[in-house]
């Protein structure tokens, strides 16, 4: 078993450049003399190694679960790097249902196409910056957060490593490592890059992949674009006589498609979203064209 002994060249810096630290040695952790002293006389190296082959091949399987966790990075980074992708599915339900209330509300009160372009490109612009502006601060808010997670485990790392060494055993022996085993992967997760291994298994958090605010601004932004370009080229280009009811129909065709990619994403059963999706969708179409004709008729 590898106690702090056999971790403090790490813990004198070996973890974090630039950090030296001095232990003094722990009683009831210092685990890996150089010899054992027993009643029946000393323990030779190749009985000693031995007696340590269990725990070594327990060791190997702890290091190669290390080895895997750290392979997995680039699947975490992509899931991380999935905000964008967030942001803009919103971004694109958003552009689609907020632009189609506003042309079916000024369409309910005048059959004017110049005033429904008007008004529709008025509320494509202001929704779009609105969205960037938006996801930007909440994006950047948790962006922060994480910073601020890192920076304070750098420092305990800095500060009080002895501690931070026993807290990450204590991870993984939560996690079904025996002590043994908790004790040797520590400390060779902390010699490789102590930061990473904690930030990664007690945080959450990859190093590598923080989140970045601009994505998913511009990603919302772009999104809500194309969304209100659907409701409003619709309303717009088409006669009269059909224009409503197509509005109506490739609305209800785009939320339907952002409902289920909003709900494969969330891995939510994709009828109960989609369902919701294009209820909120008809809803606000209904009340906004209402709306517009009873304003419509007493200003006309």
């Amino acid at each position: 078993m590898v106690g702090i002994w056999g971790c403090s060249a790490v813990l004198g810096g070996a973890g974090l450049p630039g950090s030296r630290v001095d232990l003094q040695p722990a009683p009831a952790r210092s685990l890996r003399p150089n010899h054992v002293q027993r009643d029946d006389g000393p323990v030779t190296t190749e009985a000693r190694g031995a007696a340590d082959a269990p725990r070594r091949a327990q060791a190997q399987t702890g290091a190669q679960a290390g080895a895997h966790a750290e392979q997995e990075q680039p699947q975490e980074g992509l899931n991380n790097r999935l905000n964008w992708l967030r942001a803009g599915v919103l971004g694109a339900n958003d552009g689609v249902v907020s632009t189609a209330g506003i042309v079916m509300g000024v369409a309910g009160a005048t059959t004017d196409r110049a005033a429904i372009l008007i008004a529709g490109v008025a509320g494509l612009v202001a929704g779009a910056i609105s969205m960037a502006a938006g996801e930007y601060v909440s994006v950047s808010t948790q962006r922060d957060a994480e910073l601020a997670l890192l920076a304070k485990e750098r420092r305990e790392l800095e500060e009080m490593p002895e501690e931070e060494l026993h807290e990450l055993e204590d991870y993984l022996m939560s996690k079904g490592l025996t002590r043994d085993v908790a004790v040797e992967v520590a400390c060779q997760l902390t010699e490789r890059d102590a930061l990473r291994a904690h930030a990664k298994l007690e945080l959450g958090i990859d190093v590598d992949d923080i989140t970045n605010p601009w994505n998913a601004a511009l990603a919302s932004m772009l999104s809500f674009t194309i969304g209100a370009l659907l409701p409003l080229l619709t309303m717009t280009l088409l006669p009269q006589s059909s224009r409503i009811w197509a509005t109506v129909v490739a609305v209800v065709l785009a939320l339907a498609l952002t409902g289920w990619t909003s709900a494969r994403l969330g891995y939510a059963r994709p009828v109960r979203a989609l369902a919701r999706n294009v209820l909120g969708g008809l809803l606000a179409m209904g009340v906004t064209y209402l709306i517009g004709d009873l304003v419509g008729a007493h200003v006309s």
